[in-house]
């Protein structure tokens, strides 16, 4: 969701500069803040106790990120990672929440989007428990590119490098590899010089 800046800025809300490979918040922290990518980019994961990541969904500029505590009271149920040097706006929780309230077709995008995120994730678990390889893969890329998120809009090249296709599919990096190799052989996707294009 893109909610404007300016808004936001007028109800209060902070840039904040955060470099790559920085927390800026972890699981099963408590939510105090809205957070809006500006520039930048930052994947929300879960890290399991071997540091093997789980990538929930890789942040673009103008989406925001960390937002289910903000409506259940609850932690965050992912932490959230600078992938590069980044740039975000927050605001504080309880004036987001006023914010919402006083502007319901805000409110009624805000819904939209975390609609469209659990339909996302609908679709990965149902890959992950009855699909090969290749056919988790295709779901995301499909999703995402229907989406135009983690795409070059002009180009149609992938985003994402084949470790985080690995970490939001639940596979080996080495297995993602090897399908995708399988994919262009196929004629499902193009690998130029070891960028992807679908």
């Amino acid at each position: 969701m893109i909610m404007d800046i300016n808004t936001l800025i007028a109800w209060g809300a902070a840039y904040k500069q955060v470099i790559a490979d920085e927390l800026i918040f972890s699981e099963g922290d408590d939510c105090y803040y809205y957070y809006q990518l500006v520039s930048g980019s930052v994947k929300w994961v879960n890290i399991d106790e071997q540091g093997k990541e789980y990538i929930q969904t890789m942040i673009e500029p103008g989406e925001c990120f960390g937002e289910l505590p903000l409506f259940d009271e609850g932690p965050y149920a992912a932490s959230a990672i600078a992938e590069q040097d980044s740039v975000l706006i927050r605001l504080r929780k309880d004036t987001f929440l006023q914010l919402i309230k006083e502007n319901p077709s805000i409110h009624f995008l805000f819904s939209k989007m975390m609609a469209k995120r659990l339909r996302f994730k609908f679709l990965i678990l149902k890959s992950i428990v009855y699909n090969a390889p290749e056919e988790r893969i295709a779901t995301l890329l499909k999703y995402l590119k229907d989406e135009n998120k983690n795409f070059c809009v002009k180009c149609n090249q992938l985003k994402l490098t084949r470790q985080q296709i690995a970490n939001m599919t639940g596979l080996r990096v080495e297995t993602v590899i090897r399908a995708m190799r399988q994919m262009h052989e196929k004629g499902e996707l193009t690998i130029e010089r070891g960028k992807v294009y679908y």
